[in-house]
Order: C-alpha cells, then structure tokens, then sequence
C-alpha cells in the first residue's frame, strides 16, 4: 500500500481488521496526507465546541484521537483538560507528540468502553463515524461517558451522513429524548479532494 493511497483508500475499507491494519501502516504519514488536502474537520469540530461552552478548563475526551489533530485544535481555542483514546496503539503513540493530552489509552468504541458512566464534561468524535470503523450505533455510549447536560461534537464526511442516515438516527434519538441537537451544519471536510462533511453538536438530555 503506498503512502499516496491510504487518504483514497480509507473510504473503501470493509471490516474493523481493515481499518485497523490500514490506520496502524498509515500513521507516520496521517498527518502530512490529511494537511496537504486541509482537512477542516478538527478545527471545525473545536470551534463548534467552544461556541456552546464557555469555560476550558472541562474534562474531554477526545474519542479516536488518532495523531492528535483533533486535540491541538481543541488545545488552540484555550481547552486544557483533554485526554483521548483510540483503538490505534500507533496512532496514540503519535498524539503522546502533541503534548496536548493529560491521558491517552487505547479503546474501541464498537464495544462497551471501560470508563464510568457520567465521567466527562464534553466528548468529540471527529472523523470516527465512518464506513468499518464505528456506526452511529455508538453514539449511545459516547453519551454515556458523558454527564447529562454536557456536549458531544461529531464530525464527519458528507458520504457517511447520507449512507447511514445520520441526521435522521439523530432526529429519533431527539424524539426519545435521549439527546438535544444544538447544531447541525454542512461545510468543509477535506477540501482538497472537494468532499464536504457535516458537524453536529447534541446535548446529553439523560
């Protein structure tokens, strides 16, 4: 697999085995491949964050942190108190580089996660709703670690939303009154393939 494919790749992988065989041989070069096409994701999923949320000193967990993009966006607009897990052991060892994190530990969102219910302030999951990585499925227990009234920001490609109906598992869950979508808004993704994406901010109602 050369360097050049695994952006182009990653949008055609079929099991969780793939993904993480494909994001382990892609992590040396994550982060100039994701840049040379400007993704837009973490610093739009940081900003989203920050416009709902006044302090920053809150706990977050940054949910498949990857290389760490996600926790330097947050880390520029003032938030001090990030840990983050990812299910790459590669990948967290590149997030330990930023030293943005107060805690890194490996995790698969697909299962039960091993933390307390209730345990942190807000959450983000940028880039992590994909195709045989986690399904929206797993938007249930992200909010578990989460206290009610406190936020989550998911961002992801626009090929994803539509494929998985995200909006719409959204809105049910709304319904349920699990969650509260504060904000929900289509923009850049990585502009430099031209795929756009969509971040949304919920509130944990119970």
């Amino acid at each position: 697999m050369s360097e050049k494919n695994f952006l182009s790749q990653s949008y055609d992988l079929e099991t969780q085995d793939d993904t993480l065989a494909h994001y382990e041989a892609w992590a040396e070069t994550y982060d100039q491949e994701l840049s040379e096409n400007d993704y837009a994701q973490p610093q739009r999923c940081a900003a989203a964050l920050a416009s709902h949320i006044d302090k920053r000193d809150i706990r977050i967990l940054d949910i498949g942190c990857g290389t760490g993009l996600s926790g330097v966006a947050l880390k520029n607009l003032g938030f001090s108190n990030i840990e983050g897990c990812d299910f790459s052991s590669l990948m967290i060892e590149k997030a330990k580089d930023t030293n943005v994190y107060q805690r890194l530990f490996e995790a698969d969102i697909n299962k039960k996660l091993e933390i307390e219910t209730e345990t942190y302030d807000a959450a983000v999951a940028v880039g992590v709703l994909s195709f045989a990585h986690v399904r929206t499925d797993a938007l249930r227990e992200m909010l578990r670690i989460i206290k009610t009234g406190g936020l989550l920001v998911i961002g992801l490609n626009e090929k994803y939303w539509s494929h998985d109906k995200v909006g719409e598992k959204l809105e049910k869950l709304s319904q349920e009154r699990v969650l509260e979508v504060l904000s929900q808004e289509y923009g850049d993704h990585l502009p430099g393939t031209g795929l756009g994406g969509w971040v949304a901010t919920i509130k944990k109602r119970h």
